[in-house]
């Protein structure tokens, strides 16, 4: 699955055991811009660099999978819990889909640093 939006927030990696690691962070995505949504996702184990390169503001396509998990706590009641796994990040450039943000490429397309006044 994929999803375009804002970086909105990156937490810090969680050591969760001695052989697991996890980072989530927040991509705001705008199908409907009154009422953007914001979205959890999740990197586990090797992929939680995948953020390093970047910052909150970025507009970033986010790849990833759907992970739901069933659990039984003691007292026998079930929870299901679901993920949004992410195996690549890439950044959106000046040409790429916005999804639901506009685009006001079209006015600096030939303003080599326009990307970075783009009025999102």
């Amino acid at each position: 699955m994929k999803l375009s939006g804002k970086l909105v927030e990156i937490k810090e990696i969680q050591k969760i055991s001695d052989t697991f690691k996890k980072r989530s962070f927040v991509v705001e995505y705008v199908e409907n811009p009154q009422y953007p949504e914001y979205i959890l996702f999740e990197l586990i184990q090797d992929k939680c660099n995948l953020l390093d390169d970047y910052e909150p503001g970025q507009y970033i396509d986010v790849n990833f999978n759907l992970r739901g998990r069933k659990w039984q706590n003691p007292e026998g009641e079930t929870r299901y819990f679901t993920t949004l796994q992410v195996w690549q990040i890439v950044p959106l450039n000046q040409s790429s889909d916005k999804s639901g943000y506009g685009s006001d490429a079209d006015n600096h397309e030939n303003d080599d640093n326009s990307l970075n006044r783009l009025p999102f």
